[in-house]
């Protein structure tokens, strides 16, 4: 059975720092292209950050680069994103997703707030 299992979300103050942890099963996770995306209440999910399977190529969008990190460990099936010097406007659920070829997976999403 396939899951995709988003952890490390909460409440932070501005300026504050987060690593969620995606953890796959059921699946070849090695081999897949992992994405992280967020939803804020009223808006559009949008994407985070991604990686590639041999974690030679990553990409963010511009108004996390800089402050945010993606990494994988094939080896525990697992992907995180280091989110540093977090603001207000970085609150939302966080998701992560990966595909390979037709395949693709969605997790449940992890809550994050920025606030005072």
């Amino acid at each position: 059975q396939v899951h995709l299992v988003e952890s490390g979300g909460g409440l932070v103050h501005p300026g504050g720092s987060l690593t969620l942890s995606c953890a796959a099963s059921g699946f070849p996770f090695s081999v897949y292209f992992v994405s992280w995306y967020r939803q804020a209440p009223g808006k559009e999910r949008e994407l985070v950050a991604n990686i590639n399977t041999f974690r030679t190529r990553t990409s963010y969008a511009p108004s996390v680069k800089g402050r945010f990190t993606i990494s994988r460990d094939n080896g525990k099936n697992t992907v995180y994103l280091q989110m540093n010097n977090l603001k207000p406007e970085d609150s939302g659920v966080y998701t992560c997703n990966a595909q390979f070829g037709t395949n693709e997976y969605w997790g449940q999403g992890t809550q994050v707030t920025v606030s005072s």
